[in-house]
C-alpha cells in the first residue's frame, strides 16, 4: 500500500470551484466511509478548510486509487470529475508526504506561517480516528506532520511574521474605511473564525462591535468574552443599517446573507461605505452584494489576489529545513518498518531450518546426552544468528534511504522467501503510540 494525496486549493481552483467541493464537518464521516469502500482504497483522512480541500489515501494502485478518490469527490460535490481540471493536484508516496507536512507547517497557506492548519488537520486526524478509517500509516503519518508543524511554529518566526487571513481581510478594510478603528462592525458566525475575527478586531481598536449567529446562546457566549453584544441572524438587517463593516465566517453550506438582505440594510445609509469580508468557504454573502451602492464587498478570490507573503525569508528557509528533516525521517521509518516482516520472516525461515536439523539429528544420534545436544544446539543457533546479524542490520539501514525498499526486495529473492510468510509478520501495533517505538 502507498500514500496518495488528491487536492485542491487556493493555489490552483477559484472560491467557486473550492465552494462545489468542499466538505462540511457533517459530511466528513460519510465521506471517509465511502472512500474506504471503494476498491483501491485502504485508510483515509479528509482535509477541508477555508482554502483547501485534500485526501489522503492509502492505496494499493496509483491510477485505481486516483480514480476512486476523484469519483468520491466529484460524487460529493454533485458535478462530473471533468471539472476538477487542472485544478487538481496529485502526490504520491514521497511527495505526498513532503506535501502535508509543508501543509502543517503553514508552508501551503494562502498567508503562510498561519497556524490555524494544524487545528484543521488535528480536527481531521481525529475525526478519522473516530471513524475507524486510519491505520498504521495515516495513523503515523498524522501524528508525525502535527509534530513537524509545531515545530516549525515553535522554533522559526514564520508565524508570527505570517498575517492570519482575518489579518489580511481587515486591510482590506482599511483602504475604504481608512482604520476599523472606531468603526461599528457586525461578525457573522461564533465558531473559532468568529471568535479570531472578533478578536483581531478589538486588538485593532474596533469600538461597538455586533456578534450573530443562528444560535443566539453561542452568539452570546462569544458576545460575552469580547465585550460585544449578541443578536441572531433575525436581527442581522437591523444591526447592519448602522455598521462600517461585516465580517463572516460561519462553515455554512448556504448563503447566510442575501442580497436582497443587504439592499434593505443600505437603503437608508444615503451612500455611506459599508465593507462586507466574506472568508466563509463555501460563502456566506451573496456575491451580487458587490453591484450595492456604497457596498466594497471582498471574498477569499480577492484576498488571494491582494496577499503579501510577509514571512521573512529567514523563517520560511528555517520552516522548510524543519519540515524536510522531520519528513525524512518520517519516511526512514517508514521504510524500516516495511522491511521488518522481510526480517522477522527470514530469522523465521532460519529458526525452521535450525529446528529441522536438530530434530535430524536426534534421529540419526538418539543417544546423545541431553548437555551435549544443548551444546550443539546452542552452537548452530549462535553461528547462524552471528551469520544473519550483519545483513539484517545493514539491510534496515539502507532500508531507510529512498529507493530502500529494493534491498527487502532482494533480501526476499535470495533466500527464497514466500510472500505470504512475510504478510504474517506483524511489523507495528497502529494502537502503539510512537514514543513507544524504537
Amino acid at each position: 500500500m502507498s500514500l496518495l494525496a488528491v487536492g485542491l486549493s487556493h493555489r490552483t481552483a477559484p472560491v467557486s470551484l473550492l465552494e462545489a467541493f468542499s466538505v462540511a464537518p457533517v459530511d466528513v464521516p460519510k465521506t471517509l466511509h465511502e472512500l474506504t469502500r471503494s476498491e483501491h482504497v485502504g485508510e483515509a483522512l479528509v482535509l477541508s478548510t477555508c482554502n483547501r480541500v485534500e485526501v489522503y489515501v492509502d492505496v494499493d494502485k496509483f491510477h485505481g486509487g486516483l480514480f476512486d478518490v476523484t469519483a468520491v469527490l466529484a460524487r460529493h460535490a454533485g458535478t462530473d470529475v471533468s471539472a476538477l481540471g487542472d485544478h487538481l493536484y496529485v502526490h504520491y508516496e514521497d511527495a505526498a508526504v513532503h506535501h502535508l507536512f509543508r501543509v502543517a507547517a503553514g508552508l501551503d497557506s494562502m498567508v503562510v506561517g498561519e497556524s490555524q492548519i494544524l487545528g484543521q488537520l488535528r480536527t481531521a486526524y481525529a475525526v478519522a480516528v473516530s471513524e475507524q478509517t486510519v491505520g498504521r500509516l495515516i495513523h503515523e503519518l498524522a501524528q508525525r506532520a502535527l509534530s513537524a508543524g509545531k515545530r516549525a511554529h515553535a522554533e522559526t518566526g514564520i508565524d508570527k511574521a505570517g498575517a492570519s487571513v482575518v489579518s489580511l481581510a481587515l486591510d482590506a478594510a482599511d483602504d475604504t474605511l481608512g482604520t476599523v478603528a472606531g468603526r461599528s462592525a457586525v461578525v457573522v458566525g461564533a465558531g473559532s473564525m468568529g471568535a479570531l475575527s472578533g478578536a483581531t478586531l478589538r486588538r485593532r481598536g474596533v469600538g461597538d462591535l455586533v456578534i450573530a449567529n443562528r444560535t443566539a446562546a453561542n452568539a452570546a457566549r462569544l458576545a460575552a468574552t469580547l465585550s460585544a453584544r449578541a443578536v441572531g441572524l433575525d436581527d442581522l438587517e437591523r444591526v447592519l443599517a448602522d455598521a462600517d463593516l461585516l465580517i463572516s465566517s460561519t462553515g455554512s453550506t448556504s448563503l447566510v446573507v442575501p442580497v436582497d438582505l443587504l439592499e434593505r440594510a443600505v437603503a437608508g445609509r444615503a451612500g455611506r461605505p459599508l465593507v462586507i469580508l466574506d472568508i466563509g468557504l463555501p460563502r456566506d454573502v451573496d456575491p451580487a452584494a458587490a453591484e450595492l451602492p456604497g457596498v466594497t464587498y471582498v471574498d477569499l478570490d480577492a484576498l488571494r489576489d491582494a496577499v503579501s507573503q510577509s514571512a521573512s525569508g529567514a523563517d520560511i528557509i528555517a520552516a522548510t529545513d524543519i519540515v524536510t528533516h522531520e519528513a525524512g525521517a518520517y519516511l526512514g521509518w517508514q521504510r524500516a518498518v516495511e522491511v521488518a516482516p522481510t526480517v522477522a520472516a527470514l530469522r523465521a525461515q532460519a529458526t525452521a531450518v535450525v529446528d529441522a536439523e536438530l530434530a535430524r539429528l536426534d534421529a540419526k544420534l538418539p543417544g546423545l546426552d541431553t548437555r551435549t545436544r544443548s551444546e550443539v544446539a546452542h552452537a548452530v543457533r549462535r553461528t547462524v544468528s552471528t551469520l544473519l546479524h550483519a545483513p539484517t542490520v545493514r539491510v534496515k539501514q539502507l532500508a531507510e534511504s529512498p529507493g530502500g525498499d529494493v534491498y527487502a526486495e532482494a533480501l526476499r529473492e535470495l533466500f527464497g522467501l514466500a510472500p505470504a510468510a512475510v504478510d504474517s509478520v506483524t511489523a507495528v501495533d497502529p494502537s502503539e503510540p510512537p514514543e513507544a517505538r524504537s
